[in-house]
């Protein structure tokens, strides 16, 4: 994952059951945060940035990755839109340039 940037878009991992895609988007950061190597960055946006809040266990392992120099980021439209600025447990509120530049830079997986 060296050099590379996660487009988080949804607060599920797959199209199906709600649940299991819960499951499985939890299951894939949980590994991701137990790597040697960790993504540059992790940038969410759409309803990623749900992951972020206290609806979402995956803002537990978030933050962890986020602790350990990954850098988590918020699409500020995004919050603003769903209203969660408040209750971001990780990451850092940003916007549509820092995702350019990064993308200019690095390879992106998108997560959706």
């Amino acid at each position: 994952m060296n050099n590379k940037v996660i487009l988080l878009t949804a607060d599920t991992f797959g199209k199906g059951e709600a649940e299991l895609g819960e499951t499985v988007l939890e299951t894939f950061v949980t590994l991701l945060k137990q790597r040697d190597e960790k993504p540059i960055a992790i940038f969410c946006m759409n309803r990623g940035v749900l992951t972020l809040t206290p609806r979402s266990l995956v803002s537990v392992h978030m933050k962890e990755l986020e602790e350990a120099g990954v850098r988590v980021l918020a699409c500020k439209t995004c919050v603003d839109y769903y209203g969660v600025a408040d209750e971001l447990l990780a990451g850092e509120i940003s916007g549509m340039p820092i995702f350019l530049e990064l993308a200019d830079k690095y390879e992106v997986i998108t997560i959706s």
